[in-house]
């Protein structure tokens, strides 16, 4: 191993890891890395990188920082202390001016308990609608989870159970409106994130609310190369591309990305842009939806223009 560790090594991580715990994709860390010089991972005896646990915990403050919309040039780098000063300064909503869902969630979370959240989060579902439980319970639900994790109140592993208990829910309503026996019509929607991009929560509500409009829809998961996302359209016949970007993702890369994909896909499929990415504006060649509830008038608008009434 180069630059040996001094300790244990099980206390060291793989940049997979690293992804999966700090929600921060691969390519961030080796860009911040070579730009920042952090993180400064060490290296094993095939050259893969690996994460100290001491610079795991800054990655986890950056995040943070990073999502409640500081630039990394100016944190990435910075000593804990500085950062932990900055979170102090974070404005996030204190758990009294939230929800009673949120409060509900926030508690389950604290208590571990997995399945009375899967629970509530069902209940919830079924007595809101899909629709509602995708475009305005399930954000406001992910906003106080982040917000009391930037606080300190919940560990990495507990954010984690509620996105993974939130995605399983929201993916049992997608396949139950699916096999409603609705029919389904164009447009032919391909659902992915760039490599960059290893967030799919908001990817998942844009699915469902493409699911309520009747619309045919694949999923590629996250993180699909460029390439293989216009190969995939070709194969499936899409009519849009639709693409998540967080606000990890740095809007000129998120651009760069969109404009080489437009390059590879005809002119007919259309290439809709939606997330949190700050920074983030349309551009000839793809449309930008801030919000979930434009998906709708959004679908109309193409049918419109496309004359798409009949099933397919």
């Amino acid at each position: 191993m180069t630059n040996k560790d001094p300790h244990n090594s099980s206390r060291l991580m793989s940049i997979s890891a690293v992804e999966r715990d700090c929600g921060l994709a691969k390519d961030t860390l080796r860009v911040w890395e070579r730009r920042y010089g952090f993180p400064n991972p060490l290296r094993d005896h095939h050259d893969e990188r690996l994460y100290p646990a001491d610079q795991v915990v800054t990655l986890r403050l950056i995040r943070r920082l990073v999502e409640a919309g500081h630039r990394p040039g100016k944190i990435v780098g910075r000593p804990d202390k500085d950062l932990t000063e900055l979170l102090r300064h974070v404005g996030v909503p204190a758990v009294q001016t939230i929800g009673s869902e949120a409060k509900q969630v926030l508690k389950l979370l604290g208590t571990y308990d997995a399945v009375g959240l899967r629970e509530l989060l069902n209940a919830i579902v079924l007595r809101a609608g899909l629709g509602a439980y995708a475009a305005e319970i399930g954000p406001g639900l992910a906003e106080a989870v982040g917000a009391a994790w930037s606080r300190g109140e919940l560990e990495i592993h507990q954010e984690h159970l509620f996105t993974e208990q939130f995605t399983t829910v929201l993916r049992s309503a997608i396949h139950a409106a699916q096999g409603a026996g609705l029919p389904r019509r164009r447009p032919r929607v391909l659902f992915s994130t760039f490599p960059q991009e290893p967030h799919a929560l908001g990817l998942l509500m844009a699915e469902a609310m493409f699911t309520l409009e009747g619309c045919l829809g694949i999923s590629l998961g996250v993180q699909t190369p460029i390439p293989e996302i216009a190969a995939a359209a070709k194969a499936h016949s899409a009519d849009i591309l639709a693409l998540s970007f967080s606000s990890m993702i740095p809007a000129p890369q998120a651009i760069a990305g969109l404009t080489e994909l437009r390059a590879l896909v005809p002119e007919n499929v259309e290439i809709w842009a939606g997330g949190t990415c700050p920074g983030l504006r349309p551009k000839a060649g793809f449309r930008v939806f801030r919000e979930l509830s434009a998906i709708a008038p959004g679908v109309g608008a193409w049918r419109s223009r496309a004359g798409a009434g009949t099933p397919t």
